[in-house]
């Protein structure tokens, strides 16, 4: 798996080779007009956010994936990655591989199904409450919990499909891996894509927190209050006849 062929021979790019021909690639692409969107890791750590790091957790506990992933994280360090854009239910990217002009990936992801997102939505209650709670992943633990079990926010295996234009005939290839890892570092910068991916409204989560706050303060106030004085009472304290 993960062999490379150019022009007929086997070519393994080091390292510096790819540095050299991201950028080479990077550069012709601008000055034909692309507006790019690379993927720029800075330290050892592809994802720092709660979101970004739960993305790439979410794909590292799939048998699916487990053997295949490494190879694209070391893609992505070297800054293969030259494009990556996220669209609703869909991520197209342009990764450098051996060859100099760049391979072309797409990566699809199924929305999450109504009833799913109706079930998750539901056993959030009053839990995030604004928006800043949710992006920033600032909110209890069980729900970080629920939105990574099965059935939760984040994608099965079967919810990805890819396909790259490189001649690697493995299932998932280090190119597509890359681009997979490269999603969890843009979710650093903007965690609203994953909801877009999973087309999914994020409003909808601090909508149905509020309108579960308001529902519980209404029932409340229709409680009959243990303060309220009888008339008995009343004459008692204040000596009404």
């Amino acid at each position: 798996m993960g062999r490379f062929w150019d022009g007929g021979s086997y070519s393994q790019p080091t390292a510096e080779e790819l540095k050299h021909r991201s950028e080479a690639s990077r550069k012709k692409a601008e000055a034909a007009g692309a507006v790019l969107q690379p993927v720029v890791i800075s330290g050892r750590r592809i994802a720092k956010s709660w979101w970004g790091m739960a993305w790439c957790k979410n794909l590292e506990r799939y048998a699916d994936y487990e053997s295949r992933l490494d190879r694209g994280k070391r893609y992505l360090r070297t800054g293969a990655v030259i494009d990556l854009q996220i669209q609703a239910g869909r991520i197209l990217a342009k990764v450098q591989g051996s060859r100099k002009t760049p391979y072309a990936v797409e990566v699809c992801i199924d929305q999450l199904p109504e009833g799913q997102c109706q079930a998750v939505l539901k056993k959030c209650g009053r839990r995030v409450e604004t928006l800043e709670a949710l992006l920033t992943g600032s909110f209890p633990e069980e729900l970080k919990e629920l939105f990574q079990a099965r059935g939760g926010l984040f994608p099965s295996p079967k919810e990805i499909h890819f396909s790259c234009s490189c001649p690697d005939w493995a299932q998932m290839c280090k190119h597509v891996s890359a681009v997979l890892y490269g999603v969890g570092a843009r979710l650093d910068t903007d965690p609203a894509l994953f909801f877009e991916l999973r087309g999914i409204e994020i409003g909808r989560f601090v909508d149905t927190a509020l309108a579960n706050k308001v529902e519980a303060m209404l029932a409340n106030a229709q409680k009959p209050s243990a303060r309220i004085l009888e008339d008995a009472d009343l004459n008692a304290l204040f000596g009404v006849l």
